[in-house]
């Protein structure tokens, strides 16, 4: 029966017809194998149009040159043997009804001279781009002809390959370098004039892309029509480049981006994160369609249905891209098709994913652990044989994704939680306003426990008798940690932890120490607590950069709210003891890189060292346990049950899970419940 929901109608781009209104943009994950989209890039992208998505646009720029590469682990279509790769790609998604494109792209200065073949990168500007920080050389007319004629060349593999069409990146790489007036310093054909030579290389390359690849082929481009910086492109500028790809009469849609891309914070502009509006240029993407008429596609921080449903019905978007949203979920479209909204797990805006990738990593979703490990991690958990009694210490994301897969497995799940309510150290973050999102990593497992009829007792310390009590057949304890803070020669007794001031069981103090060791978000955290009551902060870490796990586009907004107020950050130096000093704390300072230290006097000291495991019931029931806690880790990594068997005398299974086991992230406890349970 056909559905009149707006999202669900097909639509028609030239000869293609599209059988529902939402997309995966391009986007690199980083998964590429030798540069090549091998059978885990591929399972990735079936997944989700197994599911349902109308179209999969792979390999976020997709690089076509040798002097282009890759940043973070592109695919490289320089190379005949992508051909295969893709053809691969290609057929299964469209046996799925799934469109599938490329973007292809030339990184120009987005990239460094130290990677790949060691060539110089090139650009239209001498300038280094702050965010990859190598300089490139100013290019000739020769690079000019040779790039053309590698866009062409790429086009024609992917159209060999049996993709729907290729899509010709500009912003904030190559051809935007050459587009925009803060980054072109040529002269001639191609140089700063005015917009008409900017845009002369765009436009010989599609010219020359439509050329080699004919008119049943889509061609698309995705650009920024408003770098939002003065002296660059403008939105009226903008529209004049998007009527001058229509007027060419080669381009079949614009995908719009805004803003510029060439420093964390313009990355983090362009492309939202947690504590961000929804959808916050979805304006002039509408803008560009309504006065343009070119099909328009768009995806930045588009993360649920009822965005993505406005975004279509108001008429702003033809093609609406949930890209990120379908890393948490790549069942969005089936669901909404069976009514099930509801049970969408929710995109939380953390960027996990895009910092890694940043991070010279691969991308994972900070709460789908099988995002990106499709050939080993089911996102469907299948029945178990046999119902098990299975218990669970722990309410936080560890212990509630391993009750949700366990009720999904059909075993009787009861969860102990010392708390009066679940999520742990994620409730606690939540706390941070900007990062209130969190929670749906827990108010998403509850849901999906509480419609398995999972068992819940809080305000329970579980010990062992109660657990004893229940004749369990696996006992998983994922109690978490507490905060590590014994790390002193001598004062550890004066110092508060980060979860102190975050929890208000500390009130700040008016001169502060943070001292940090983890690097992650906790130091942050209670840093913008601490300047937001007017405190001074000194933000100190013995490592030559601060806040590591923290990563590129979660630290803009941290900066951008404390460099405004009396926070400094000192790297290099290490807390080594405090002493009382009057009414005050004095800190004895020292270094790794020497025998030198110093004093120096706060009012309050903070320090963030991570956690130490919570795992008392684990250890009170190790020798009651048939694997005394052994974990099989071939087993575990080769997705085999876990059928250790040690002890004759044992009654159940013993397993630990998550920070309860060593201090690590959401993603990690997540992960460690998902690849244990899916095999009891």
């Amino acid at each position: 029966m056909a559905s009149n929901d707006p999202l669900l109608q097909p639509y028609q781009l030239k000869h293609l017809t599209l059988k529902n209104r939402i997309m995966t943009t391009s986007h690199e994950p980083a998964y590429p194998e030798d540069g090549m989209p091998k059978d885990r890039y591929r399972a990735y992208h079936v997944e989700r149009a197994k599911a349902g998505v109308a179209m999969t646009m792979t390999a976020g720029s997709a690089s076509v040159s040798r002097d282009s590469p890759p940043v973070f682990n592109n695919v490289l279509v320089w190379k005949d043997e992508v051909v295969g790769w893709m053809r691969k790609l290609a057929d299964e998604c469209h046996d799925q009804g799934c469109a599938v494109m490329i973007q292809l792209t030339h990184l120009g200065r987005r990239t460094g001279w130290d990677k790949g073949a060691w060539l110089p990168s090139v650009s239209s500007t001498r300038d280094r781009e702050p965010a990859h920080r190598r300089f490139p050389k100013l290019a000739e007319d020769w690079d000019i002809a040779r790039i053309i004629g590698d866009f062409a060349d790429a086009a024609e593999r992917m159209k060999q390959a049996g993709l729907d069409g290729v899509e010709i990146m500009t912003h904030g790489h190559l051809l935007d370098q050459f587009i925009s007036p803060l980054t072109n310093e040529l002269d001639g054909p191609y140089g700063k004039e005015s917009l008409a030579t900017r845009m002369r290389l765009t436009l010989d390359i599609i010219d020359a892309v439509r050329r080699r690849v004919g008119d049943a082929f889509i061609v698309g481009t995705r650009f920024a029509p408003d770098e939002a910086e003065e002296g660059g492109i403008t939105e009226e500028m903008g529209l004049e480049i998007a009527h001058m790809f229509k007027a060419s009469g080669q381009v079949d849609y614009l995908n719009i981006n805004r803003g510029r891309i060439h420093t964390d914070p313009a990355m983090t502009d362009m492309i939202p994160i947690q504590g961000a509006r929804s959808a916050p240029h979805l304006d002039l993407a509408g803008r560009v369609r309504a006065e343009v008429g070119l099909p328009t596609f768009h995806a930045a921080r588009i993360p649920d249905v009822a965005t993505a449903r406005h975004a279509v019905v108001t008429g702003q978007l033809d093609m609406v891209g949930m890209t990120r949203a379908h890393m948490a979920d790549p069942y969005i479209v089936q669901k909404i098709r069976e009514g099930r909204e509801d049970d969408i797990r929710p995109c939380v805006g953390a960027t996990y994913c895009l910092d890694r990738i940043y991070g010279a990593g691969e991308a994972l979703c900070i709460h789908n652990a099988a995002t990106g490990r499709e050939l080993t991690m089911p996102h469907k958990i299948a029945r178990a044989e046999q119902p098990k009694r299975i218990v669970i210490a722990g309410a936080g994301p560890a212990g509630l994704e391993a009750a949700r897969v366990a009720a999904e497995r059909g075993h009787h799940v009861t969860v102990f939680e010392a708390a009066d309510q679940p999520g742990g150290q994620v409730r606690l973050t939540a706390q941070t306003k900007r990062r209130s999102e969190m929670i749906g990593i827990i108010d998403w497992r509850m849901a999906q426990c509480a419609a398995r009829d999972v068992e819940f007792r809080f305000n329970t310390w579980a010990e062992a008798d109660d657990v004893m009590a229940l004749n369990p057949d696996v006992v998983i304890v994922a109690t978490g940690g507490l905060p590590h803070t014994d790390i002193l020669s001598s004062g550890d007794d004066l110092t508060v932890s980060a979860w102190d001031i975050l929890s208000g069981d500390a009130k700040p103090g008016r001169d502060v120490l943070i001292y940090d060791e983890a690097g992650d978000h906790a130091a942050l955290q209670a840093a913008d607590v601490l300047a937001a009551s007017g405190a001074k902060v000194e933000i100190m870490t013995r490592d030559r950069s601060f806040s590591p796990d923290v990563m590129a586009m979660n630290l803009v907004p941290y900066m951008r709210s404390l460099q405004e107020k009396d926070v400094t950050f000192t790297v290099t130096w290490l807390l080594k003891a405090v002493r009382k000093a009057g009414n005050r704390l004095m800190a004895t300072l020292g270094t790794d890189y020497s025998k030198f230290t110093k004093d120096k006097d706060y009012d309050q000291i903070v320090v963030n060292c991570g956690t130490m495991p919570n795992a008392d019931l684990y250890f009170d029931l190790k020798e009651q346990s048939v694997n005394r806690g052994e974990v099989d880790h071939a087993a575990l990594i080769d997705g085999r049950p876990q059928e250790l068997r040690t002890n004759p005398e044992g009654r159940f299974q013993l397993f630990r899970i998550g920070d309860a086991v060593s201090a690590r992230n959401t993603h990690a406890a997540i992960y460690d419940a998902l690849r244990l349970v899916k095999d009891i």
